[in-house]
């Protein structure tokens, strides 16, 4: 719109009208304000030639449409702050539940019977060593070490399992 009068014209006419239909969209004055003085806005900054006869039912079509961009856009950042909240929970609850697992699985390497199978676990799945490493450290053959690990698999099984 070129004239800056005639759209001064059409805001002092049409503000409270136009106002009133934001309130009552957004129940939030500084935003009702903020979407009456962007309809003006734009019509001050495009090229849009109005009809007397549609300016009110236009004005009025532009602040609500704005409204319910307005609406939509606080909906869609609602839900992602939602399920943003939601997979951190989530993944807190994860993490509480592994660390349950984790402590329960530990109370069970130290229950294990006889004391050399703990110490099979341990320098197997702590310190990463080999069967053939186990067995010469204790001097017997990978087939004791083996042995004695699925003993205490079995032991660690029944111990979580009754968890």
């Amino acid at each position: 719109m070129a004239n800056r009068k005639e759209l001064e014209t059409l805001f002092r006419q049409h503000y409270r009208a136009m106002f009133r239909m934001a309130m009552m969209l957004l129940h939030d004055e500084a935003d009702s304000k903020d979407m009456v003085h962007d309809v003006f806005a734009h019509l001050l900054d495009s090229s849009t030639h109005l009809r007397p006869d549609t300016v009110e039912a236009f004005l009025l079509t532009s602040v609500r449409n704005r409204c319910l961009n307005a609406l939509r856009d606080r909906q869609l950042h609602e839900q992602m702050q939602r399920l943003y909240l939601l997979d951190m929970e989530t993944e807190s609850a994860a993490s509480a539940l592994l660390e349950e697992d984790i402590q329960k699985l530990w109370q069970g390497i130290d229950l294990l019977q006889p004391p050399v199978c703990r110490e099979v676990v341990l320098l197997h799945f702590r310190d990463g060593l080999k069967f053939r490493e186990i067995a010469q450290q204790f001097q017997v053959s990978e087939t004791t070490v083996y042995k004695h690990l699925r003993h205490a698999l079995q032991q660690l099984h029944a111990h979580l399992k009754k968890q």
